[in-house]
């Protein structure tokens, strides 16, 4: 498993819990979001160019 795919899992894990067990408000949880989808995207870009 390369980093990204695990920083996109932490990411993700994070803005579930986030979003449903503590309730926290504003942008911050929605950019736990959008650093999961680029930090996918990375992961997709790079391999692409290393395959």
């Amino acid at each position: 498993m390369s980093i990204w795919t695990i920083l996109f899992a932490v990411l993700l894990i994070a803005w579930i819990a986030g979003f449903s067990v503590f309730h926290v408000a504003g942008g911050l949880i929605h950019l736990l979001l959008v650093l999961a989808v680029i930090s996918l995207i990375i992961h997709f870009v790079a391999g692409a160019r290393t395959a």
